[in-house]
Order: C-alpha cells, then structure tokens, then sequence
C-alpha cells in the first residue's frame, strides 16, 4: 500500500481505538498514531498483533479498521487544510495573482503540450545530414573522402611502427653490448640503468605518435563534419551534384607497390562460410539466416588498406545502414579490466585506430565512460547489499570478494558496448567477459557466457541490430585441450542455447527476421569445419540451405 501525503510539517497525534472479543472477555486496543502516517499500514498491522498479542481470527477485522481509520482521519486532515487555505485566501492572506501564477507555472511544467520543444544538437544535425547524403549521389564522394583519411592514418601508423621498429633495434644491439661487458668494465646495476632509459625512451616515442595521431584523428573529424556540412548546403542550392563529384577522387596509394604482397597476405588460408533459412516459432513462425563463418574475429573490423573489389562495397554497406535499424553487432571476449592494453583488446584497439571514427567519441573516451558506469553500479549494488540481511551463497564468495577488491572490474557474464562507424562492417560491438572456465570442457546452459549471449541477443532485439556475430566455440584462439569432441560438444551447446534464445526473440521483438553468424577461428580444419555444419541444420532444422562459399 502506497504511503499516505501530507506536509511534513502538520503533524497531529490521534488515536486508534479498536474494540474486539475474546471469549467472555471484551477487549479495548487503543494506539497513539502520528497523522499523515507515513508507514506502510500492513507493516503497522502486524507489529501490533505481535506486540498486543491480538488473537489471529482477528487479523482481517483488524487491519480493515485500521486501514478505514487512517484513511478517514486522513481525508479530515486535508479538508480541514483546504478550508484553512480558502479562509486565507477570503481574508486575503493569500495573493491570488501569485497563487494563480503558480498553477499556472506547475500546469505547464507537467503537461506535455506546454513543454518546450527539445534544441537540436550538433550530433543530431550531423547524423540527420550525414544519413541524406550517404544515400544520395554523393555517396561516391563521402567514401573517397574517407578513404583519403584512412590513407593517410595509415601512413602516419606506419611511419611510427617503423620508427618504434628501428629504436627497438637500436637498443638491443646496445643491451647486447652492454650484457657482453657484464662482469667486466659494468655491473648489474649499469645494466637496470641502461634498461631503465630504454623503457623511457620507448614511452616518450609512444606518447608523442599518440599525441600526434589524436591529433591528426581530431582535425581530420573536425575538417570531415564541416565538409559534410557545407556538401549538404551545396547540394540543396544546386541539383547537379556531378561537378561535386568530381572534386574528391581517391588519391592514389603510396604504399601500392606492397599491394600484391598484401593481397596475397589476405589469401594464406581460404575464409569458408556456409549459410541458411531457418524457421522459428510456435504459431506465427519468422524466418532467420544462419551463417557458419571460419575466420579471424578482427577480419569484420578491418578495412582493407589495400582493397579488392568487395572492400568499397562494405563501406558502402555499413555507412549506408549506420542510422537505420539494420545494424550490425560483434561479440568480441575480453577478460574482467574495462581498457584497451592487453590481448584482443589490444589488437581491437589497434584496429579502430586506424581509421578516424567521425560520428562517434574514440575508443578510449568511450572505455572511460563505461569505467565510470561501472564504478557507480558497483556502488549503488554494495549500497542495497548493506540494507539487505545477507544471504549465504554457494561458490559466489569468490566473486564478491573479486569484486570488493577492484570495484571497476566486471563479472563473467557481463558485458559493455561500444559503438563505431570506422568498421568494415561492424556498428556495435559487445565486449563480453568471460573468464578462463570457458576454455575447460564441462560449462553448462547456465553458464555466465552462455546468460550473457542471451542478454546480448536481447539487447539487438531493443536496439535494431539484425546481424550479430556470435563466436561459436565462445574462443576466439584455439588450443591444445580443444580437441574434436571438445569442440562439437562446445558447438552442440551454443547451437541449441542460440536456438532457445532466438525462440524467445519472438516475445522479444514481435518476431523480427534477424542474421545470427557463428565464427569459428581459422586454425579449425576444414574437415571439422564441414563436421560443424552438418550439425547446424540437424539442430535448428533447416528448412533450406542458401549457399555454400569458399572465400579467397
């Protein structure tokens, strides 16, 4: 029951007498009661029949005069106000334009139709502008400007990985100099020293190509969000866009001499992808496409620096869908540290970097608001853990104390989102933890991977993301422990809680056709790859087979 309102300040004591019989006797139940009650009345009800002893046939009569008194005395209460307010207000006490003034303020703060329209912001401008021209005939002039951008990044990334490359060079060979007079002409201690100022020297090149590639990062989004600006107001005073066109063309690469080198670089191993049509559903069944992918997790990330012929058509694709609600979605597994320095976090780090990202915060940026968010849900859950009487939990001391330990690390299970329009062919990706039980052979359905899939499936149903890659053998390396029956029994489980979760997408989303690809990592052997899609169709129960690719 909802507690009663009043002003704080009119408190008034009254009291509560109720009359009852028990046996020959009759009994008289007289309570002080401060008005407006601001307890709940069923928790004031059964603290006075377990202090009073009140006999439980009772009960019902007792909270049902209870609640009819407070109620009563409560409505007394505000019209006794409401008089003492008009008698003020007939004597004059009360100005009557400053109390109409004050209606009227309230009415128009809390009625819809009186609110004052929302002020466009400059991301909201641009995404509005950016979504008109990308699928418009100047598509072809925003993609060759964004190429030029990539270009140059590139240059500027390989100019500092050669330069970090030839300092590293540099002080082995003097380390190795500096080891051969150990013992002799040097001591240990000249040896940390050397050490130490080549780990500074290193630092102090890292942080300057960061500062310089932040900044190149920087005026290149500024320059880009100006220019499609003034491309848009361009096009609206003038119909003929062909002139416009022309006045962007991709600049020839400088680096086209490693071009064959790198295209062959891209075909040491065929990407293999099969897919099909499947049918889900009780009644009103909807029909999805089921990819089986074998490929790097990063190859859906990374744009080609040099491009075959497909490489402009998915620029293509992901801009063109960018603000719609066709988006595309990646798992990517991280360990519990919300950062960028280590792993697959790392290499992920590497790849959005290399291409400016001109809608969204970079990665860094948004990584820190996510910390942040973090931070302030652990403080807000142990806030709500100390008001609750705890509870023994089997096997979760382990992560509480993990927890209390770093507050801004995440569980296994959880997961946080970027987002990203610099990708080849990704929108959104969920950095999804996972701890080192995903590598042992005995997880389960309830498993805090497989839970977090689930959420993450639920996730692009409320958020018009229709494609999502899903790791299928939830690793994206493979090692020496994941053996043929480790990794169809692996395949068996995510392929039937995949089933479970997209059944449930349906009251999820109102049945929505949706894209789910399953990746497994390029060291599987084709034959097992073949083993795996043999057993996709016998769990889903395909209805068709699309088709069957062997990418080069």
């Amino acid at each position: 029951m909802k507690k009663n309102k009043g002003k704080p300040g009119s408190t008034a004591e009254k009291e509560f007498v109720f009359e009852f019989r028990a046996g020959k006797h009759n009994c008289v139940l007289k309570v002080p009661l401060k008005f407006p009650v601001q307890e709940n009345i069923s928790d004031l009800h059964g603290r006075l029949m377990l202090l009073h002893k009140i006999p439980c046939y009772i009960e019902n009569e007792l909270k049902t005069s209870l609640s009819n008194f407070i109620e009563n005395e409560t409505i007394l209460d505000f019209d006794r106000e409401a008089e003492l307010a008009l008698q003020r207000l007939t004597t004059g006490d009360v100005d009557v334009n400053q109390l109409t003034n004050a209606w009227t303020r309230s009415y128009v703060e809390t009625t819809l139709e009186h609110a004052r329209p929302e002020e466009p912001s400059w991301d909201e401008d641009f995404a509005d502008v950016y979504h008109e021209l990308i699928h418009s005939p100047a598509s072809d002039t925003l993609l060759n400007l964004e190429h030029n951008y990539f270009v140059s990044i590139s240059e500027l990334i390989s100019e500092r990985d050669m330069e970090i490359k030839k300092l590293q060079e540099r002080q082995a060979a003097e380390m190795d100099k500096v080891m051969h007079e150990l013992g002799n002409t040097l001591s240990d201690q000249d040896v940390n020293t050397v050490a130490s100022q080549h780990f500074d020297a290193q630092q102090v090149l890292e942080n300057k190509w960061a500062s310089e590639l932040k900044q190149v990062t920087g005026i290149q989004k500024q320059e880009y969000q100006e220019w499609v600006i003034k491309l848009h107001q361009d096009l609206q005073k003038s119909n003929n866009s062909s002139k416009i066109n022309e006045e962007i063309k991709v600049q020839p690469n400088q680096l086209s001499e490693l071009a064959d080198s790198g295209a062959r670089m891209f075909e040491e191993q065929p990407q293999l992808e099969e897919s099909f049509t499947i049918h889900l559903g009780a009644q009103l069944k909807t029909m999805h496409n089921l990819r089986l992918v074998r490929a790097d997790v990063l190859d859906f990330c990374k744009h080609r620096r040099h491009g075959s012929s497909g490489a402009k058509l998915r620029r293509l694709q992901t801009a063109l869908s960018l603000y719609s609600s066709s988006l595309c979605g990646l798992v990517l597994l991280v360990d519990n540290r919300v950062n960028s320095y280590s792993g697959i976090k790392r290499d992920f780090a590497t790849v959005a970097k290399e291409c400016t990202d001109f809608h969204f915060p970079c990665l860094e940026e948004q990584l820190e608001e996510v910390q942040q968010v973090v931070l302030y849900a652990r403080a807000q859950r142990s806030s709500k853990q100390k008001d609750q009487p705890e509870i023994p939990r089997n096997g979760g001391d382990d992560k509480s104390k993990n927890v209390e330990r770093n507050p801004s690390n995440i569980l296994p299970g959880e997961f946080y989102i970027s987002r990203h329009s610099n990708l080849s062919e990704v929108h959104v990706v969920f950095h999804l933890c996972v701890d080192d039980n995903v590598r042992s052979g005995n997880i389960t359905a309830r498993d805090p991977a497989i839970m977090g899939l689930r959420n993450i499936l639920k996730v692009c149903c409320t958020h018009d993301i229709t494609t999502v890659t899903v790791p299928l053998l939830l690793v994206h390396d493979m090692s020496e422990e994941m053996t043929i029956p480790w990794c169809l029994k692996r395949a068996e489980l995510v392929f039937k809680c995949v089933k479970g979760f997209m059944m449930e997408m349906a009251s999820w989303d109102g049945g929505i056709s949706r894209t789910v690809q399953f990746l497994v990592p390029k060291s599987i052997s084709e034959e097992m790859f073949y083993q795996l899609s043999n057993m996709l169709p016998q769990i889903f129960r395909v209805s068709s087979t699309l088709t069957l690719t062997s990418k080069h």
